[in-house]
């Protein structure tokens, strides 16, 4: 990233920490409560749920980030008329940083649920706050100051796959290289075996955790029952599943959103979007599936992130009665519509010891964190599609060399003409039509060190020093949480919609983005027939919402 001009540095502080007049403050002490502090008091501590945004009064605050190993860094010191919050106030998860009163204070607490009216009912106001929220929870990820700590060598697969899971879902941390600090060796090797340590915020240690376990420790868990009865419950946070959120939402309906990962889908992860519009020099899949996060907040989604589905119960769906999804945590939601977008994932190919190098060489993923990997290394892409293409150009600014693997004859059927262009003119991606992957060398505890692919037409082999290979290649969806449902499914799993899926409306017209389950839906790349493309997924989120209404509209009626 270059460095930003002093212009920039002051423009970028001035919307973090905005001074708030009078005449805002005014506006804002509808939504809040007085509260006083003494000098010392903590008003939040990282890693503990926020009470939501503090309005400062009279005093002085003095804002700081922690790491697990005790390390503090002085961040900012918040005085009257400025305001103590980042994006996770909108819906009251752990706080980042710690706020402890310097002397005496005076403020005005606006309590999560209050904030998000606030934010919605004064539109100009809420602008500012929503930016300064963004550009602060941005700056805290950039410092690598707060967090947890990740101890280890930074290019073990365990180390990696915390990195994208922390940075998939916008989260603070920082790793310490244990090959090359003393210390972070030594306490590695306190524990035997592990590969990999990680130190929470509350100063907790676990020994080569999950990503679910790794999210508890952070508090990114949701534990609560949340028994009421949703209006619209989303299975995945995609494009497709966040766009649904925020429109139906932002027209009143009450919202649960559930990803089994992150937020962001597939599409989180392509580094330039250039063909969706209103972007003219493009936006990151991250950028893009964050504001749409921060978004579907403000008006009032829940997101229960990471949970996993187990299963959908459309029993009382034929009767007009509400449908059921069940958590692996055994967790039961109930909503009166169900709204499947829950996505594909990119298809392992039958390549003979694929899965011992996954993570350790074999990508299904392109980020920050890969590229880095592949800096002045050749390295090989398996794929012809547009997130096939991204990649592709994105690693050509750190590889020597990108291999591009496509079994057809060209790029031209798969793939956008402004990415082929782009390939074409950059001069370290080399195409290899009518190629497939065939063989893997290495062995599983250093990882990759080459690859061995065939000319599908002649029979040619050619081996490649590629330590790092990145396949991007069909699709499989994500469906088999809803087995036993009734959901209508194509030869290839996807979920059959509209005409296709009539013979589950025998007494009316089959809504286009509707299941052969009435109250059921899906958008996105799950869907059978969608044209698996970002821009393509929003609209079918935003169209969905109309047909949300159409359903519920019978029984709107009844119960007026």
């Amino acid at each position: 990233m270059a460095a930003d001009t002093p212009i920039q540095v002051e423009t970028r502080r001035h919307q973090m920490f905005p001074v708030l007049s009078a005449a805002d403050i005014a506006r804002i002490r509808r939504f809040g409560e007085l509260r006083r502090y003494a000098r010392g008091d903590c008003l939040f501590r990282a890693g503990e749920p926020g009470p939501g945004m503090f309005v400062v009064l009279e005093g002085v605050v003095a804002i700081s980030q922690r790491d697990g190993l005790g390390h503090v860094v002085p961040i900012e010191r918040q005085g009257p008329g400025q305001f103590l919050a980042e994006v996770a106030q909108l819906s009251g998860r752990p706080a980042l940083v710690d706020g402890h009163a310097e002397e005496d204070v005076q403020t005005l607490l606006v309590p999560p649920e209050r904030l998000r009216a606030l934010i919605i009912a004064e539109a100009n106001l809420g602008e500012r706050l929503v930016r300064a929220m963004i550009l602060r929870r941005v700056a805290l990820i950039e410092s690598g100051a707060s967090g947890p700590v990740l101890i280890g060598p930074p290019q073990s697969a365990a180390v990696m796959r915390l990195q994208n899971f922390l940075r998939r879902n916008g989260h603070p941390h920082h790793v310490v290289d244990a090959t090359q600090d003393s210390d972070a060796a030594a306490l590695l090797e306190q524990y035997g075996e592990a590969e990999l340590l990680v130190v929470c915020p509350d100063g907790s240690v676990m020994a080569n955790p999950t990503d679910n376990a790794l999210a508890r420790c952070l508090g990114m868990v949701d534990t609560l029952e949340h028994a009421d009865l949703f209006d619209v419950l989303v299975v995945g946070a995609g494009p497709a599943g966040l766009a649904t959120a925020v429109y139906a939402a932002s027209e009143g309906l009450r919202v649960i959103v559930l990803d089994c990962r992150s937020f962001g889908g597939q599409a989180g992860a392509s580094a330039r979007i250039e063909n969706y519009l209103g972007f003219p020099t493009g936006i990151s899949g991250g950028a893009l599936a964050g504001r749409a996060y921060v978004q579907a907040q403000k008006f009032g989604v829940e997101m229960l992130i990471p949970a996993e589905v187990a299963s959908l119960d459309c029993s009382a769906a034929d009767h007009g009665g509400e449908l059921a999804v069940r958590l692996t945590d055994g967790r039961r939601l109930r909503s009166r519509t169900v709204v499947i977008a829950s996505g594909a994932h990119y298809r392992r190919p039958e390549v003979p010891r694929l899965a011992e190098f996954e993570g350790r060489g074999i990508w299904y993923w392109a980020s920050a964190i890969e590229a880095k990997l592949c800096a002045q290394q050749e390295v090989a892409l398996v794929g012809g599609g547009n997130s096939a293409g991204q990649a592709a150009v994105f690693l050509s600014q750190q590889a020597a060399k990108v291999n591009v693997l496509v079994r057809g004859p060209s790029l031209a059927a798969t793939m956008s003409r402004y990415l082929i262009d782009r390939i074409e003119a950059t001069s370290n991606i080399a195409l290899h039509p009518h190629t497939e992957l065939v063989h893997l060398n290495g062995e599983p505890a250093t990882g990759l060190n080459g690859a061995t692919w065939r000319n599908r037409l002649n029979g040619t082999l050619e081996d490649c020093p590629a330590r790092n290979i990145f396949l991007f290649i069909g699709a499989v969806p994500e469906t088999a949480w809803l087995e036993g449902c009734g959901v209508a499914v194509d030869k290839h799993g996807f979920v059959l919609t509209g005409e296709a899926a009539r013979g589950g409306f025998p007494a009316r017209p089959a809504a286009a983005l509707e299941t052969s389950v009435a109250g059921v839906f899906a958008v996105g790349d799950v869907r059978s027939g969608s044209v698996k493309r970002v821009g393509g997924a929003i609209g079918e989120g935003a169209a969905v919402v109309a047909l949300i209404h159409r359903h519920l509209a019978p029984t709107a009626a009844a119960a007026a």
